[in-house]
């Protein structure tokens, strides 16, 4: 699995692109999962070697088969690629999209089925979730059946604990002691505390902080993800059992157990379905309140989720609302500062907040197109980025003048520009 950088993309569309296909790291090159490279049969016994690899694959999303091959041109270090794949399977992919492929050998030949997964799609966070990933992972040979085995036996780990506590009758007071979900602005409090330590930082200062961008996406991204998802084990874990078994223990034997499945179907889908609801929810609420912490840390004065109309409440009003509805020009104006870790059109909603003022909108989306970026230029949206993804190969905000990372955004827009002409 590899999440795709720019240049795995383009050459699919854009008929100045030298490369025909995808880059693959020497690690998972190297790892097994290919066919060995072989020394190329040259002409020229001076010519530095080319090692290559054929194989067969398939892509049912297109309807196609191919003879692909590995390829790796010592003459240009470790860089190899594999060739020979359709065009349409990376010609309209998003940036930050998955190539996701699978070892399926044909009457001995080797062969693999290859899907790309656009990461705007459903798909992608189906495949992030069930994987395990986090934004820190960028490619590897991965075991599905290994990772749901691990997950498995976390869950198992924590379930004899909340096996004893409904034997004894104390399921209840466990759920609560135990497997209770913390609010998001706890939770979000924990991650940063959890991120401050690992550091050892006094605070979340967006003025002292090299990359602040990058600080708010590891704290929501990483160290709260991690944190949520433990979290949730347990909830689920205890909710299941108590909607199967009830709260109080009594005898029961596997028949009674089987009926009780049986019966808690429909609550244990609703479970389930909260669940997926709850993780998607959660990654908007965390960055909202990792922002929030790093204007009172830098003391830049703010109003939140002020109302401005009946459709309209922003994330934050930079310095107030009152200084933002003055007639003043420049510097001296206020602004808006939206926050959302994903936008694919959710952007355009945003725009009805402007009322003529700056908005300035901060995400940590990887996957916006330079088109949708230059539509955000046309209406004065200026992007506000992780300092990583701000310079990534995998993603398209490089070279537009409507996207600031954290660090400029603070410390040029905020301290160097505005907060000098504010009262």
């Amino acid at each position: 699995m590899k999440k795709l950088s720019n240049n795995d993309r383009d050459w699919a569309r854009l008929s100045n692109k030298h490369q025909a296909g995808v880059y693959v790291p020497p690690r998972e090159r190297d790892s097994g999962f290919f066919p060995p490279l072989v020394a190329k049969d040259r002409d020229d016994p001076e010519a530095r070697e080319i090692r290559e690899t054929w194989f067969r694959t398939a892509w049912p999303q297109f309807g196609i088969e191919r003879k692909s091959r590995l390829v790796h041109y010592t003459s240009k270090g470790p860089e190899t690629h594999m060739t020979g794949v359709p065009k349409q399977a990376f010609s309209d992919l998003s940036p930050a999209s998955w190539l996701v492929m699978v070892r399926a050998d044909w009457d001995g030949e080797p062969g693999f089925v290859c899907l790309s997964i656009d990461s705007n799609s459903d798909e992608a966070i189906v495949l992030a979730d069930t994987l395990g990933l986090d934004i820190t992972f960028i490619s590897g040979i991965l075991d599905p059946c290994d990772i749901l085995a691990r997950e498995r036996d976390r869950i198992m780990d924590f379930a004899e604990e909340v096996a004893l506590a409904w034997l004894a009758g104390n399921i209840a007071a466990f759920a609560a002691d135990r497997a209770k979900m913390p609010v998001t602005v706890e939770l979000a409090a924990m991650a940063r505390t959890a991120f401050l330590e690992r550091h050892k930082l006094a605070a979340l200062d967006p003025f002292t902080l090299e990359h602040p961008g990058d600080a708010i996406r590891e704290i929501s991204r990483v160290i709260e993800w991690e944190m949520f998802r433990e979290f949730q084990r347990r909830e689920r874990a205890v909710e299941l059992v108590r909607a199967v078994l009830g709260d109080d223990a009594v005898k029961i034997d596997m028949k009674s157990v089987v009926r009780r499945l049986v019966d808690a179907t429909g609550a244990i889908d609703a479970i389930m379905l909260s669940a997926s609801q709850q993780r998607k929810s959660r990654a908007g609420y965390s960055f909202e309140h990792q922002i929030e912490a790093m204007l009172v840390a830098g003391n830049v004065p703010f109003a939140k989720q002020v109302v401005m109309d009946a459709r309209k409440r922003p994330d934050f009003v930079l310095p107030s609302l009152v200084h933002l509805r003055k007639p003043l020009e420049g510097a001296a104006r206020g602004l808006i500062l939206s926050a959302k870790t994903t936008l694919r059109e959710r952007w355009k909603q945003v725009q009805r907040e402007m009322e003529g003022s700056d908005l300035f909108l901060a995400t940590v989306d990887e996957t916006i197109a330079a088109n949708a970026i230059e539509d955000m230029a046309s209406l004065g949206i200026s992007l506000v980025v992780p300092e990583g993804l701000k310079k990534s190969k995998d993603t398209e905000y490089v070279g537009h003048d409507n996207v600031l990372d954290f660090a400029t955004f603070f410390r040029g827009e905020l301290r160097g520009r505005r907060m000098v002409a504010w009262p």
